[in-house]
């Protein structure tokens, strides 16, 4: 059973865990999630296409992200993560921690933050190993190609990373 950290309104930890996905949270918790935006020193950036059987955002692209484990750094959590979707390392990589956003959903008893890295790295698609059970596939993507999925509603969480692609 994973756990997560809960933390206050000013993204401490409180001391207390929550089981992954236990969506029972007061309106002062929060957890925390992270988002790994890979891009090429030629400006592309990969990107993910959810399975068409996820129960939410089918087929939609995103980068690749997740909670973070109780005791886990985001750091760490959004490495693992990238490491997990898509096969890349990036602990060499250039970047790092770019912005943190919040989202309080009262009615779904879901409060979060959520921590953007951006890295940059060199690699190319036979770099790219996919976890077949999260991802039905990838593309090595511009800032345009992004947009115009983005503006076709189907690129996850884009009006909330948007900057991380334009910086």
């Amino acid at each position: 059973m994973e756990l997560w950290d809960i933390y206050n309104e000013k993204k401490e930890k409180t001391g207390r865990t929550m089981k992954r996905n236990d969506w029972n949270m007061k309106p002062d918790e929060f957890h925390l999630t992270v988002l790994g935006v890979l891009q090429r020193p030629d400006g592309k950036f990969l990107i993910t296409k959810r399975r068409m059987d996820k129960e939410w955002a089918a087929g939609w692209w995103e980068v690749p992200g997740g909670g973070v484990r109780a005791g886990e750094e985001s750091k760490e959590a959004a490495m693992r993560e990238v490491k997990e979707e898509t096969g890349i390392d990036v602990s060499n990589a250039g970047g790092g921690y770019v912005f943190t956003y919040q989202r309080i959903n009262p009615e779904e008893k879901n409060n979060y933050f959520v921590d953007i890295y951006k890295f940059v790295l060199e690699f190319d698609e036979k770099d790219v190993k996919v976890q077949d059970e999260e991802v039905a596939g990838f593309e090595i993507a511009t800032v345009e190609q992004i947009k115009a999925y983005a503006k076709q509603g189907i690129f996850l969480h884009y009006d909330s990373i948007r900057q991380v692609f334009e910086d």
